[in-house]
């Protein structure tokens, strides 16, 4: 294991997702310590960290890549939650799950949509 990689990735975490993708991680780690790693060193170390996209628009690919899918809807919270977190507006996240349903499906859309609503009643209490 890198300590370098895996702290280049934890500190790219903050930047992305502050609390919130430290309580993924958390829950990640009681069950897979190893898991855990991987998710910080990868995705957020090797990926995160290159250079070529701004994280803002590192996010707006994320929520649309997660709304097209349709089945991930706990990590799309999560990432419209880092959206928001690295200066995308609502409007921004609403027009690229929008945009999904032309690709998608309505159906992806709409469950985009209502992620969407929750994460932006939870940043508003």
């Amino acid at each position: 294991m890198s300590n370098d990689r895996y702290a280049a990735g934890l500190a790219m975490l903050e930047r992305v997702d502050g609390r919130g993708g430290e309580e993924v991680l958390e829950s990640v780690r009681a069950i897979s310590p190893d898991f855990a790693r991987y998710l910080v060193e990868f995705p957020f170390g090797d990926i995160y960290s290159r250079e070529g996209l701004d994280l803002k628009s590192r996010e707006i690919a994320v929520v649309a890549a997660l709304t097209a899918m349709g089945n991930a809807g706990p990590q799309l919270r999560v990432h419209i939650g880092a959206a928001l977190h690295v200066g995308c507006t609502r409007q921004e996240i609403l027009e690229v799950i929008m945009q999904m349903a032309v690709y998608a499906g309505f159906p992806a859309a709409l469950n985009g949509l209502f992620a969407a609503r929750d994460v932006f009643t939870a940043h508003s209490a």
